[in-house]
């Protein structure tokens, strides 16, 4: 693990250094890589070796492959992927409704390509029409909206150049052909941002304002990772497929059963790097709509994770409130910035919005299959030790223990930063509060590791 990934947190599929040199044969088969790990990366003679007992390799190869394909089937991916029919391709316009709110945006469009438009018609498109925050008074689907090979659009421009394209002001440019049934006419700037996996790209997402606008550097970033990510998913889904078809050839080689595990292997550890930069990227987009003038999310995890290794807690809960803490605002993302930078009084409907911000970014997070673990630590982070929080007033030890690091987390970071409206408190008033509070807001132990760690 390399410094910078040990200072963002372990990867969804790491393992520490430490057991790596203690007994790395045993890591290679605790990560499910078998073979693969020991033939590329260890001497021929201890492969062999490995190997000695196993009558038939091609069994064991499939049995590997079954193993992977259990674990990192679509359950555990993305729920946008292995659609048949219309009814279940309308997640698309609810992915492409919420992005319209948390990029504050006027409208979203999502394009696949024919390998991921069965069931809807579009065969004689490059890329077709599956998901709009445009509402349709009709059936969306039988209009076949799209785009063909040879159409000379910025559409097409940035899937064939698999490269993301910005207009500021579309009367400047010739290739931008609106469509009617999506209120195209009224655009004056967008964006247009690949679906891909490195050179395998599947579609596109396209950003559109009604005036003149450009995509804040932290929001583009997060639909460029939106895209990796979703790419690499797709790109999963489809090798597993062609695993799973490989499994019951009875006929199929020992080569071919090697590639198909390196390439499913590859494209899970590419899945890995991508989830945890979408995490990072969506954090940072929270900060930007939150006003915040430090990475906020980003250093409420970073303590959450020092507060985790003081207490003693195992790698596997240290990664979940790592997420947890990048992630625990998340609910703000939904909401417009005009009210998370607003300095005078709120009004009782502004202030119920902002309070009630937990509730939505974990309805949000529910629709994200491999972040499914972190949503207790979010949802219940608003507790107080004494009883007094919220969203159901659990008290003491009934309070998850990631919930309680985050709120200490939380709070100290915040009281730390400088906000729109105040300046940062000193080290030593934010933890004379935090410490007047402890056992009454918070877990008294996690207030004594947070002096612990802040005195370091």
């Amino acid at each position: 693990m390399t410094d910078r990934e040990e200072e963002l947190g372990a990867s969804l599929f790491g393992r520490t250094m430490e057991f790596m040199e203690e007994d790395p044969l045993e890591e290679i088969f605790a990560l499910n890589l078998g073979d693969f790990v020991s033939e590329y990366l260890i001497s021929e003679d201890l492969a062999n070796k490995i190997g000695k007992d196993v009558k038939d390799k091609r069994e064991r190869l499939r049995s590997q492959l079954k193993e992977l394909i259990s674990i990192y089937s679509l359950d555990n991916t993305l729920c946008v992927l292995g659609f048949s029919s219309q009814d279940e391709y309308v997640i698309y316009n609810s992915i492409a409704k919420t992005l319209t709110q948390i990029l504050d945006v006027d409208a979203c469009h999502i394009y696949l390509t024919q390998d991921y438009t069965k069931g809807l018609n579009l065969e004689n498109k490059l890329l077709g029409l599956v998901g709009s925050s445009v509402n349709f008074d009709e059936d969306m689907y039988a209009k076949r909206l799209g785009y063909a090979d040879d159409d000379k659009s910025i559409v097409v421009e940035a899937y064939k150049n698999l490269k993301k394209v910005q207009v500021k002001d579309v009367s400047n440019i010739d290739n931008f052909a609106p469509k009617y049934e999506l209120k195209e006419f009224d655009v004056k700037s967008l964006a247009v941002f690949p679906i891909h996996n490195n050179a395998y790209v599947v579609g596109v997402i396209v950003i559109e304002n009604y005036k003149e606008k450009t995509l804040k550097r932290a929001y583009s970033q997060l639909v460029e990772a939106i895209g990796c990510l979703f790419g690499t998913s797709m790109h999963l889904q489809q090798a597993i497929e062609q695993t799973e078809l490989c499994i019951i050839d009875e006929q199929i080689s020992e080569k071919v059963l090697q590639h198909q595990r390196a390439e499913l292997t590859a494209l899970i550890g590419d899945l890995g790097t991508q989830q945890q930069a979408f995490v990072e990227k969506l954090a940072k987009a929270v900060d930007e709509k939150g006003q915040y003038k430090v990475a906020h999310s980003q250093n409420t995890a970073d303590l959450a994770k020092k507060l985790c290794a003081n207490l003693g807690l195992n790698e596997k809960t240290t990664d979940l409130v790592y997420y947890a803490g990048l992630l625990q605002n998340i609910g703000k993302i939904t909401l417009p910035e005009s009210l998370l930078s607003k300095q005078g009084k709120l009004s009782k409907e502004e202030w119920e919005k902002l309070q009630n911000h937990p509730n939505v970014g974990v309805n949000l997070l529910m629709n994200i299959n491999f972040l499914s673990e972190v949503i207790p630590y979010i949802h219940y982070h608003k507790e107080r030790w004494d009883g007094g929080g919220e969203p159901e007033g659990l008290k003491g030890n009934s309070i998850p223990f990631g919930s309680r690091i985050i709120a200490v987390a939380d709070a100290y970071t915040a009281m730390t930063s400088d906000r729109s409206y105040r300046n940062a408190m000193t080290k030593e008033q934010a933890l004379q509060i935090i410490k007047e509070e402890s056992g009454i807001k918070w877990d008294p132990d996690v207030v004594n590791a947070l002096f612990e760690v802040v005195a370091q």
